[in-house]
C-alpha cells in the first residue's frame, strides 16, 4: 500500500482536533477536486506537525 492510499491518517487527525464541516467531509469522503487535493495536502501536513509534537510530549 502506497502512502497515499494510506487513509488512516485522516480517521487519526479528526480525533485529534476539531475541524470545519467542509475539512471533516473532505477527510472522510476523500477529494472530488483541485482545491480538495490541495486543502488534503495542507491538512496532512498540518496532522504530521500535531503528531510530531504527541510524539515529543510521550518521550518526555
Amino acid at each position: 500500500m502506497n502512502k497515499l492510499d494510506d487513509k488512516s491518517w485522516q480517521k487519526d487527525f479528526l480525533n485529534m482536533k476539531s475541524h470545519s464541516p467542509s475539512d471533516a467531509k473532505l477527510l472522510m469522503g476523500g477529494v472530488k477536486s483541485l482545491k480538495d487535493a490541495w486543502r488534503l495536502g495542507v491538512l496532512h501536513v498540518e496532522y504530521e506537525r500535531l503528531k510530531k509534537i504527541q510524539e515529543e510530549k510521550l518521550q518526555q
